[in-house]
């Protein structure tokens, strides 16, 4: 009968810390998961955060830039060919600018849509 007793207290003692440990592991598993959602959601989107702002930035700056440049190629235009842009003509220095501006445009446009075919080529090679 002693036997018996030292049996049943030990399986009282080892289920009281089953359900304690049950419930760190459930803890546990827990702030894993939401260690990993941190990890795999935050951490890319703070990453992505500072792509787009220096994106924007960058933009902004080539925009302006452009604006600059395009009215100083104006103003050369209109100055310095002397009297081929006068009379009937004063409007061809805005149609020159306007259509160098969309050549710059369109090249600008055509190097995106090649990187991003480049990309997904790449992608394409390296999936099995």
């Amino acid at each position: 009968m002693v036997r018996s007793r030292k049996g049943t207290g030990s399986a009282t003692a080892t289920a009281g810390k089953g359900l304690g440990s049950l419930k760190d592991s459930g803890t546990e598993a827990l702030q894993l998961v939401i260690a990993y959602i941190k990890q795999e959601t935050l951490t890319p989107l703070k990453g992505l955060g500072r792509y787009v702002l220096f994106g924007v930035a960058g933009s902004l700056a080539l925009a302006v830039g452009l604006v600059v440049l395009a009215v100083g190629f104006l103003r050369l235009l209109q100055g310095e060919t002397g009297t081929t842009f006068e009379g009937n003509w004063s409007w061809a220095p805005y149609l020159i600018c306007m259509v160098a501006v969309l050549a710059v445009g369109a090249v600008a446009v055509m190097a995106v849509t090649r990187g991003q075919a480049d990309r997904n080529d790449d992608v394409r090679k390296e999936a099995p």
